[in-house]
This record gives C-alpha cells, sequence and structure tokens, in this order.
C-alpha cells in the first residue's frame, strides 16, 4: 500500500522498563565515577546529572521548539566537574552502564520480527525515526538484532532535534529522497508520532500500546488500533 514504512522504536517495536529513580543505580553510578577518580555521593550525582541533562538541549539546527540533548556529553561533563579527563570510550561506557543499570527489561512486541522481514519481501523501504540516545538505542537495536532490517535510521540525538518537530521529519524526507505522501509513519504518541508526521505531509497509523501516553485515546490517524496487536497492523497495512 506504502513504499516506506517509518517506524518509531520504543513502544511500537520495543517494550522497555526503565526506572532512573532507584537508589541502586546512582550508588552503582557514584561507585563508577569513583573508580575513576570523580568522587560523588549517590545524592550529588544524580543531582549533578539531572542539571546537566536539562540544560543540554541545544538544537543543532537552531530550530528550538523541540530541542534534543546527547545524553553522552552530560556523563563527559560529570566527570569534568571533578577535574577528570575522559576518552569518548570511557564517557560511552558511563553512559552504556547507566543505561543497563536502570533498565529492567527489554524486548521486542510479538510478531515483530516477521512484521519487518514480510516488508523487506515485499520490497518496501524501511526507516527508523526515533526520540532516542545513539549510545542507547543502536546497540539495543543490534541485542535484538532488528538493525539489519533498516535502510535508513534516524536517532534524535544526532541532529539535536526531535520528533514531533517537523525539522526532523523534513530531515529524513531529504536525506532518504522520500514523497511525503508514499510513507506511512507507525508509532504509539499521537503528538511525537501522529501529529508530527501528519504536519510533514505523511500517512499515520497509531498504535496505542503500554508505552502510550494516557491521554492519547481517542487519536486522529489515518489507521488506529486501540491495542498492541502487530498481526492486526500487518492486516490493516496490508503487510502480507
Amino acid at each position: 500500500m506504502y513504499k516506506n514504512y517509518i517506524f518509531d522504536f520504543y513502544g511500537t517495536l520495543a517494550d522497555i522498563h526503565t526506572d532512573e529513580e532507584k537508589r541502586e543505580v546512582w550508588e552503582k553510578m557514584s561507585l563508577f565515577y569513583g573508580y575513576y577518580g570523580a568522587s560523588y555521593t549517590p545524592e550529588e550525582l544524580k543531582k549533578a546529572y539531572m542539571d546537566l541533562a536539562e540544560c543540554r538541549a541545544v538544537s543543532t539546527y537552531g530550530y528550538e521548539t523541540y530541542p534534543e540533548i546527547r545524553i553522552e556529553e552530560v556523563f563527559q561533563k560529570l566527570f569534568a566537574a571533578k577535574g577528570v579527563r575522559t576518552d569518548d570510550a570511557l564517557v560511552l561506557h558511563a553512559g552504556q552502564f547507566f543505561r543497563v543499570l536502570a533498565t529492567e527489561y527489554i524486548r521486542l512486541y510479538k510478531d515483530v520480527t516477521l512484521m519487518l522481514e514480510r516488508l523487506r519481501m515485499q520490497g518496501k523501504k524501511i526507516y527508523l525515526l526515533s526520540n532516542a540516545q545513539r549510545i542507547f538505542t543502536e546497540y539495543e537495536m543490534r541485542m535484538l538484532d532488528v538493525d539489519r532490517y533498516f535502510d535508513g535510521i534516524m536517532i534524535s540525538s544526532d541532529y539535536g532535534v526531535k520528533k514531533p518537530d517537523r525539522v526532523f521529519y523534513e530531515l529524513l524526507l531529504e536525506k532518504y529522497h522520500l514523497t511525503p505522501e508514499e510513507c506511512i509513519m507507525i508509532g504509539n504518541d499521537t503528538k511525537t508520532d501522529i501529529a508530527g508526521a501528519a504536519a510533514a505531509g505523511m500517512h499515520t497509523c497509531y498504535i496505542h500500546s503500554n508505552l502510550s501516553p494516557a491521554h492519547d485515546l481517542p487519536v486522529k490517524a489515518t489507521y488506529v488500533l486501540d491495542e498492541m496487536n502487530i498481526d492486526r497492523l500487518c492486516r490493516i497495512l496490508e503487510i502480507l
């Protein structure tokens, strides 16, 4: 039915639960930083992290409506605040250790792989447009063995802008030479996925998953699924 299928990741293809409020996360992270000479109490580290994360959002394109951060800059500055010089590898490991500590589970929704395989067999182009951090999502996609299905992957931390900003959608269209009328955006958030894609001229498919915002129903989209059901999604979109 469409030439190009654009997916959100978390809440659409992958189910994830993280909890950054757990004291254990900050206890272990303070130990990690201490190994490299950056001494923090768990409480001090958490506050410093939150403060930095809130002020690091700067758009690469000077479009400030929905700017995005690069989370690795936050972890680097936490070292720098204690006078510790770092390299990229250490910053990457700090960020990923934090992610592992905070993650309670991550898994694909049922039949996601089958759907992606069907799309590939039908000669469709598959893209990812995700509000996420490269140092987390790239590795999680690889771990779940789904990165190989995509013709293009765009993660907001690489661009300094995120959904529903129309700029992010237009960057996707421009980079891969896509016509919006031939595209469908599939996501679980009415604001970031559905409204943003519609503003860029795309067709839309909303799935109400366990990670959808509570206020999301009712919703105006080309197609609406009131529950996570990939088999039903395939039938609606004629992914046979």
